[in-house]
């Protein structure tokens, strides 16, 4: 049985393996990243001690260390290659396992746990080594369990191994190294995710993108209710004038974004669907019609600012119309919809007074 390691008052496997990926690791990782690993393998291990889970008896310790210290190997100069970093890391594990007289079976385990440890409902599936490399890992990154963690321990664990930002670090050099390498970075893949997140909006195809370019003809859900559907930014407009003249406060809000900011009234600002139905509902009630005519419009990345000339006014009444000028800011759905994500059909901000002056 050898003896723990320390490393900053921290017991760390001694094994002779375990000592030798230590080396690698120190060796190919940069610090920020190598930080990273050890502090999955503590996590987990902690988190593991919480279950009531025991290293020899219900998990093999040493393959949890080496498939934490190994995981993202990938990411750098020593595991990097033509497919996404999960696979490359796996496939120079193992061949640094298999060049220290590993056992086929273990090397395995290992493979395993570092080409799933993004794979969310997978690795717990696949035995206790890959799922504590996974919980390890979620714990460091998006702190899952942090709250069973013992009292101090993340901070004595951060204090030798400062985070240095990590989550946004390790986004970085993955999105980075997949750049123009479509292989390594699949859309509908964790890498393809964080290569979205980086490049310009809408330059990453999503999964309805992918649907639509298949050629086989498959609609989007809401192809039976196209007629109360914006395909195009200016189509908006028109719709919100027809639905809000027919009454349909339904169809009226499902032009909006579940948490779109709404103007109802001069000096009023509602957000989300349910405060915006209710705004609408009113207007709706008290015979509120209103006719847009486009100023202007402006689309970039899937995003289109509005402005239109609107006319106010309620049928019936002895009020007069109301004439202002509205700002609208849609955004194209993955799906290929547009919905506003802000609107100010009413009254702009700097209409305002003007608006309240009664000018028709």
């Amino acid at each position: 049985m050898h003896q723990p390691e320390r490393e900053h008052g921290f017991d760390l496997p001694a094994s002779e393996l375990a000592v030798r990926t230590r080396e690698f690791a120190v060796g190919h990782l940069p610090g920020w990243l190598y930080g990273h690993c050890v502090r999955s393998y503590l996590f987990g291990r902690e988190l593991a001690a919480r279950e009531g889970l025991r290293p020899l008896k219900d998990y093999d310790d040493e393959l949890v260390f080496v498939a934490s210290l190994l995981h993202d190997v990938g990411v750098v100069p020593a595991g990097h290659g033509g497919q996404r970093f999960e696979v490359d890391g796996a496939d120079a594990a193992a061949r640094f396992l298999r060049d220290h007289g590993m056992e086929e079976e273990r090397v395995e385990t290992v493979w395993d746990a570092i080409a799933l440890h993004t794979s969310e409902g997978i690795a717990h599936r696949k035995g206790p080594e890959a799922a504590l490399t996974q919980l390890g890992v979620a714990a460091d990154i998006l702190g899952r369990g942090r709250d069973a963690l013992p009292a101090g321990f993340a901070d004595r664990v951060h204090a030798v191994f400062p985070r240095e930002d990590l989550g946004y670090t390790l986004a970085a050099a993955i999105a980075e190294q997949a750049d123009g390498r479509p292989d390594k970075a699949g859309p509908l893949s964790f890498p393809g995710h964080l290569v979205s997140l980086h490049a310009p909006h809408g330059s990453v195809p999503t999964w309805f993108d992918l649907v639509a370019s298949a050629g086989w003809g498959d609609r989007p859900a809401y192809w039976s209710r196209a007629e109360h559907v914006a395909t195009r930014p200016e189509q908006l407009g028109p719709l919100f004038e027809r639905l809000l003249a027919d009454g349909d406060v339904e169809r009226l809000v499902e032009l909006y974004e579940p948490d779109a900011v709404f103007a109802p009234r001069p000096g009023a600002v509602v957000r989300g669907r349910t405060a915006i139905r209710d705004a609408l509902r009113a207007h709706a009630a008290a015979g509120t019609r209103i006719g847009l005519v486009r100023r202007r419009i402006e689309e970039s990345a899937g995003l289109a600012l509005m402005s239109h000339t609107a006319t106010v006014s309620q049928p019936g009444s002895d009020e007069r119309p109301v004439t202002t000028v509205t700002t609208e800011l849609a955004r194209r759905q993955p799906d290929g919809r547009w919905l506003y994500a802000i609107g100010d059909p009413f009254f702009s901000r700097a209409a305002t007074e003007e608006a309240r002056g009664g000018v028709r």
